[in-house]
């Protein structure tokens, strides 16, 4: 077996993968639960505003591109790539959470969320690849 092909390695790239995904999910979730106790957000069940939804979608491109960085860095090599298939799970999973929540918000910030998915991992793995020429040149 190649070292490209080994399984060691290829529990590397799908590690890499999962920690973004928990760094994202683990980010997302504790804000919306400080947001929640702090009272900035209403309580859990009660509508909230437009201005609400899109301060919650502000952190959330944050925390994607931190999320998609942390998959680049952890991976053994080809670090846009595994941020950009931590993208593509995101949008799979923004778009199974919109249809399953449509009603739960307005459509623009179901639809938004997909929406970021994929410019967010291209933005974390994009710092990787900086951060990696720099060094190389320093």
């Amino acid at each position: 077996m190649s070292e490209t092909q080994s399984p060691r390695r290829v529990l590397r790239r799908l590690g890499a993968v999962l920690a973004g995904l928990v760094a994202i999910f683990i980010l997302s979730i504790a804000t919306d639960m400080a947001m929640h106790a702090s009272g900035v957000f209403p309580p859990v069940g009660q509508p909230m505003s437009g201005a609400l939804f899109l301060l919650a979608l502000t952190y959330r491109i944050v925390y994607g591109v931190a999320g998609c960085y942390v998959a680049a860095r952890l991976a053994p090599d080809r670090p846009m790539q595994h941020a950009l298939a931590l993208g593509a799970v995101g949008l799979v999973l923004s778009t199974a959470g919109a249809v399953a929540m449509w009603d739960a918000g307005p459509a623009w910030y179901s639809l938004a969320v997909i929406a970021i998915a994929m410019p967010c991992a291209w933005a974390g793995g994009r710092l990787r690849e900086l951060q990696l020429r720099a060094r190389d040149r320093g």
